[in-house]
């Protein structure tokens, strides 16, 4: 078994079983569509507001911190608000 490459078994297998498959005929009623439609574009928007929020954060902590103080206010104190 030297040389042996268990890769190429498994693209072989799967190809037939690809290529071996019936065609498949199914249908989606409208509900059913409109929902999966529905929970990818929400899985998306949440993904991007996810990635936004990690970056805007330090973002805006270093503009907070290059931004100048105002006279009387303690700028390691940050915002109370």
């Amino acid at each position: 078994m030297d040389g042996f490459c268990w890769s190429s078994v498994a693209l072989l297998t799967i190809a037939w079983s690809w290529l071996a498959s019936p065609p498949v005929v199914a249908y989606i009623g409208p509900g059913a569509g409109l929902s999966a439609i529905g929970a990818l574009v929400a899985v998306v928007v949440g993904i991007v507001v996810a990635l936004l929020g990690f970056v805007w954060y330090p973002i805006k902590r270093l503009m907070r911190r290059l931004r100048p103080a105002a006279p009387g206010e303690d700028p390691s104190e940050g915002s109370k608000a």
